[in-house]
């Protein structure tokens, strides 16, 4: 079995200041936690809609959010890497803001 290869994008500069930026927004707390009025500590950061079919969403604030990785879990298949529940959740919690972003481009 190979191990998964990271995306050369989460070791850009860039990315790294926008994931700090993220995790210092939300105070480093899970955001998904935080509707259950837990404060888990934030592991790493979601895109709601998937880099790899959204590039260009990349960089968006609203479209990033921070999680633990056991929740993150919840918001994809592990086998397939398809959007599920929670992931889902999300992507209809933050709609208004994707059809935004396509009506100005």
């Amino acid at each position: 079995m190979t191990a998964k290869q990271t995306n050369p994008f989460y070791k850009t500069k860039r990315w790294r200041r926008k994931r700090e930026n993220i995790l210092k927004q939300h105070d480093y707390l899970c955001a998904e936690s935080r509707q259950y009025g837990n404060n888990r500590q934030a592991e790493m950061i979601h895109h709601i809609y998937p880099l790899e079919y959204y590039p260009e969403l990349a960089y968006e604030d609203w479209n990033l959010l921070p999680l633990t990785n056991s929740v993150h879990n919840t918001f994809h298949d592990r086998n397939t890497n398809e959007v599920i529940d929670r992931g889902i959740y999300w992507q209809s919690k933050r709609k208004k803001e994707f059809d935004r972003f396509y009506e100005r481009t």
